[in-house]
């Protein structure tokens, strides 16, 4: 008995060892799998950057480890790493060209495959080659692909050419059903936030603005496929209302919208012959996570100075709390440390703030506005716009010293709205009732049992005045920033979303143009010839975020995600209720373009 025990115990310990050595090995393998490579990609002679447009491009590369274990296999791509990669490849002698893998797989905002476009407009100038191929192209692919010297698909593939939509969901008829009734209020005739809760169809406010909008991205894209495929944007249209999806591939080549139909399979051939290398030469291609490591071979700069590129990317969060498990956001406490420190940071010369926000907290808009003003005491303060920087993306933008945006941003949207939900007859539905005592008239103006019956004359009458006061502040802001009158801001403002460049016809930018003007902007304003170009804030690695956040709600995050898409967002919006502020300064939708 006693060796059956002894013989059983060792098994069980052996078995439980095993396992554990096998966990932690596992461990290792992930976290090396995840972890990206820093050491210094070696390029061969004749070697082609590899542009594979797949997946969604983001501001900056992020790294979600959960969404990986979770299985969502959703690849994203950084604008900063494109461009950065894009530079590179001019500058490196050993590097021939660009071969742009174009896909149907492509979600990107205007803003940043405008970016992208004029990009590889400048790497063009170096004389070198662009190539392109895909199976299908969606029209963001496209877009890009027609700046090449040679614009190829597959003899079955499919070019998506069709023109722009822009949609909006709304779910006020669902609330209706559940017995939720949404309290809005808000200043801003264009201001259209909170339309989906409280109507079924769009304003004709909405409808005109939104009509603008993607009437003036329409053309941008079109103007730039009309001088690089040599076709008058009259054709472009009319291609579109063909749809040339549904077109033989043969269309597509006789209308000059491709070059000629390949299989993949002859592509690396093609390549070669470019890239002047002997047929059975092997062909070196670098993908971004490749040249993402390529030493640019720029001789170190010793004179101390810095040019800061700080990125504000998300909603903009105006609470002390980081909503682990949410979308990535700008936290504005941390924004406001962070931006101290380059205050009192005597190399730093000048500041570039990289804003792609479409808003968030009123509050939390503010705070950031203060610590820009502040910085804007002690050295020069850029903003380069991104996809959006609208109402509180706006706000946080119109007191630097200059603002710097795409033609084909999204911006202005000067409005706030606050939404305060009904649920009385969802309570009913459900036999609860909620009862309280107070001292005064106004003492549960916080409580649940407000949210569980109708706002009286008294109680809207204080939530609207908190709420023109905070648009007179916002109005103010502006005006002061942009030496506008506030009764033009006013004019301009109710809400209005605007592109980049209309806004500029407006007053509320300076001038057209991507992150790299900006930085030449900084540089002269900071009077300098000599930098070091660092960015802000530093990103956070995979490990540390598998062992510092919340594998719950991360979890949580990613499997919504990878279920609801864009309507996760909405989610979000309305199950962070509790700690949203009740000002909010937001756009009411994001733009793609597939």
């Amino acid at each position: 008995m006693k060796d059956f025990l002894k013989y059983t115990l060792a098994t069980i310990t052996g078995i439980v060892v095993i396992l554990l050595i096998v966990f932690f090995s596992g461990l290792v393998i992930l976290f090396s799998a995840l972890s990206p490579s820093n050491s210094e990609t070696r390029v061969e002679k004749n070697s082609v950057m590899a542009l594979h447009l797949n997946g969604v491009i983001e501001e900056r590369s992020t790294s979600d480890p959960w969404s990986y274990i979770m299985g969502n296999t959703t690849s994203s791509i950084g604008l900063n790493d494109i461009l950065t990669s894009i530079k590179k490849a001019k500058e490196n002698d050993k590097i021939k060209g660009i071969y742009i893998l174009g896909t149907s797989t492509l979600s990107a905002s205007p803003s940043s495959l405008q970016e992208i476009h004029d990009a590889l407009i400048d790497f063009k100038e170096s004389g070198k080659f662009i190539v392109s191929y895909a199976d299908n192209y969606s029209q963001g692919s496209y877009y890009l692909a027609s700046v090449a010297d040679k614009v190829m698909m597959n003899p079955q593939g499919m070019l998506e050419w069709q023109g722009m939509e822009l949609e909006t969901m709304f779910y006020k008829e669902l609330l209706d059903k559940v017995g939720v009734e949404m309290q809005v209020f808000k200043v801003g005739t264009y201001k259209s936030a909170v339309e989906p809760y409280i109507l079924n169809e769009m304003s004709d406010a909405n409808r005109e603005q939104l009509t603008e909008i993607v009437n003036s991205i329409w053309n941008n894209i079109t103007e730039d496929v009309s001088e690089s495929r040599h076709l008058s944007k009259e054709k472009l249209n009319e291609l579109a209302d063909k749809v040339l999806m549904f077109h033989p591939a043969t269309e597509a080549v006789s209308n000059g919208m491709l070059d000629t139909l390949i299989y993949k399979n002859d592509v690396r051939d093609y390549l070669k012959k470019m890239a002047g290398i002997d047929q059975d030469a092997n062909l070196h291609l670098l993908g971004i996570s490749e040249m993402v490591n390529v030493n640019r071979n720029v001789p170190k700069d010793k004179s101390g100075n810095i040019i800061a590129v700080y990125y504000a990317a998300g909603e903009i969060d105006g609470t002390s709390i980081v909503n682990i498990g949410s979308s990535s956001g700008i936290n504005s406490e941390k924004v406001i440390s962070d931006l101290r420190k380059l205050k009192e940071d005597k190399d730093v010369k000048a500041v570039v703030l990289r804003v792609n926000s479409p808003g968030g907290s009123a509050y939390g808009s503010e705070q950031i506005w203060y610590a820009i003003k502040q910085l804007k005491e002690e050295k020069p303060v850029i903003v380069s716009m991104g996809d959006y920087a609208a109402s509180g993306g706006y706000y946080i933008s119109c007191g630097s010293d200059l603002i710097v945006a795409e033609p084909t941003t999204l911006t202005g949207s000067i409005g706030i709205f606050g939404l305060i939900p009904n649920a009385q007859k969802l309570k009913e539905k459900f036999g609860v009732n909620i009862q309280s005592v107070k001292t005064n008239e106004h003492a549960d103006i916080q409580s649940t049992e407000m949210l569980t019956r109708p706002m009286t004359e008294s109680e809207k009458g204080l939530m609207q005045m908190y709420v023109n006061n905070g648009y007179d502040l916002f109005t103010t802001r502006v005006a002061d920033g942009r030496n506008l009158s506030k009764t033009r801001v006013d004019e301009i403002g109710q809400g209005r979303v605007w592109t980049g460049e209309r806004a500029k016809e407006l007053g509320l930018v300076d001038e057209l143009g991507g992150i790299d003007k900006a930085i030449s902007i900084a540089v002269e304003r900071a009077g300098i010839e000599k930098y070091t170009l660092l960015t802000y804030p530093e990103g956070e690695s995979m490990l540390s975020k598998l062992m510092n956040n919340n594998p719950t709600k991360y979890v949580r995050s990613s499997l919504l995600k990878s279920k609801f898409g864009d309507l996760y967002y909405q989610y979000e919006f309305v199950n962070n209720f509790s700690i949203n502020d009740m000002l909010q300064m937001r756009m009411p939708y994001e733009l793609d373009i597939h």
